[in-house]
């Protein structure tokens, strides 16, 4: 009986040592490949949470330095930021507030030179909503046209109404009304009907003697024809 037992175990270890023999290297390969993935994952992982730990450390020191008005010490913080955290939401973030220190200080030039960055350098959402700030930096500046040039850049569709408004604000102060109008029409229509903003479009509207409804007017007239 023992041996009976003794010449099945042989077997199966012949069997074992044949399977392996044949799919032994592939096995193994398999498990590298594996292992090597999710030790690579786990670094990705550790790299972007002390990515995001680094970044926002320098967004706070330059926070920090904003209120105590300390300009050379927000720059300083800023600028490494850039330098080693560019593709970071805290880089977009710190640069639109940069942005806005830069206004109320009429630094007007320093918060184009900072939009233009983050007009370059951020996600869609930020891309859009730093060029709707550079337009109204470079009205300030009368370059009503640079500014019509910034918002000829594709936008994601929920900052349409905005885009429009910025427009119908360059087209207004070109004095080109009937474009300024259009383009306030297009931002009522664009914009949720519970937005509060909305009305503030409709009193421009009213200002250049125009009605937001005309807007469906129009568009219905040329749909029938």
């Amino acid at each position: 009986m023992a041996n009976h037992l003794d010449l099945e175990e042989q077997e199966q270890i012949e069997q074992l040592k044949h399977f392996w023999n044949s799919w032994g290297t592939l096995i193994t390969a398999i498990l590298v490949v594996v292992f090597a993935a999710l030790a690579g994952w786990n670094g990705w992982q550790y790299w972007q949470k002390r990515q995001a730990v680094q970044a926002s450390a320098l967004e706070y020191a330059v926070d920090e330095a904003l209120l105590a008005k300390d300009a050379a010490r927000a720059d300083h913080a800023f600028a490494e930021l850039k330098e080693k955290f560019a593709g970071t939401t805290q880089a977009a973030q710190t640069a639109l507030q940069m942005a806005k220190a830069s206004v109320e200080a009429g630094k007007l030039d320093d918060a184009k030179a900072q939009l233009s960055w983050v007009a370059e350098k951020g996600d869609e959402g930020y891309k859009a909503l730093a060029r709707l700030r550079l337009s109204a930096v470079l009205e300030e500046q009368k370059n009503y046209d640079e500014g019509l040039k910034v918002l000829e850049a594709s936008m994601p569709e929920s900052f349409a109404g905005l885009q429009a408004d910025r427009r119908g604000d360059l087209y207004a102060a070109l004095g080109k009304q009937a474009e300024a109008i259009a383009q306030y029409q297009s931002a009522y229509k664009a914009m949720d009907k519970e937005l509060d903003y909305r009305h503030l479009v409709e009193f421009k509207l009213n200002a250049l003697g125009a009605a937001p409804e005309a807007a469906t007017l129009v568009k219905t007239t040329s749909s029938e024809k």
